[in-house]
């Protein structure tokens, strides 16, 4: 519990997570208002997934503040002093991912909720109520992967121990990698189901009720061929095994 509260203490004397928390919240409450805004009954209605629109920008900026959570301490030299304090490097590297993890899921789920909230206060008259098990998911999962996310970036940010290249690896890879491995001839479109980023955004666009999910609202519908929980637990899997190398390695090399 020590490390815990000295990690969250960490965190949050520094303005990165602040001010990332505060961008990702505006940019998909930003982009619920719009949703919300723009809609027509007729041409572009409504719905539970049209709210959560913008939740793939805010991974991005919350993928960012846990990659400078480990970064900062690298490039300071701050890590030292903090494996001098704990020597069991492990230790100290999952008490910070904990951290880092919580927080991007409580940010995940106040943008979810936020987005789904402003665009009822935007058009009282749509029926945005949370009814399935897919609407469940497609608002309450943000968090979810969010959290998750926040791993990989921890992990991205220990092996490389620079911002700027962790911060270009994780967005090359989840804007650009995973979308243009779709245009490999005849195999793209099976190694696409199996990246992360893809299988994470299972649980929220899987198994949409036909009645509520146009696949012209809300975020692009995945097509991994797992199922929305077991989706999840195989992006889990891959945090977990991509945060376990990180130990290795950082147990291993100097700080």
């Amino acid at each position: 519990m020590t490390l815990l509260a000295v990690e969250r203490i960490k965190l949050f004397t520094t303005r990165s997570p602040w001010w990332c928390t505060l961008i990702a919240l505006v940019l998909t409450i930003g982009f619920g208002a719009l949703m919300a805004g723009t809609s027509e009954e007729n041409i572009a209605p409504l719905t539970i997934a049209a709210t959560q629109f913008g939740y793939t920008f805010g991974l991005v900026v919350v993928m960012v503040m846990a990659a400078l959570a480990i970064t900062t301490e690298y490039r300071f030299s701050t890590i030292r002093a903090t494996f001098l304090a704990v020597p069991n490097r492990p230790t100290a590297l999952i008490a910070k991912a904990t951290v880092v993890a919580v927080l991007a899921a409580i940010v995940g789920e106040i943008a979810a909720f936020g987005s789904w909230g402003i665009a009822r206060l935007m058009k009282p008259n749509v029926d945005l109520a949370i009814n399935t098990a897919y609407e469940w998911r497609a608002v309450a999962g943000v968090g979810l992967v969010y959290g998750i996310s926040a791993v990989v970036a921890v992990a991205v940010g220990v092996l490389l121990r620079h911002s700027a290249g962790a911060i270009a690896v994780l967005l090359i890879w989840n804007q650009l990698v995973e979308p243009l491995v779709q245009l490999i001839p005849k195999v793209g479109d099976d190694i696409h189901k199996w990246l992360p980023f893809n299988v994470a955004n299972k649980l929220i666009t899987g198994n949409p009720d036909p009645s509520t999910r146009d696949v012209l609202q809300g975020p692009p519908p995945s097509d991994a061929v797992l199922g929305p929980w077991p989706a999840l637990a195989a992006f889990a899997g891959f945090a977990v095994v991509l945060f376990g190398i990180a130990l290795v390695v950082a147990n291993r090399r100097d700080a």
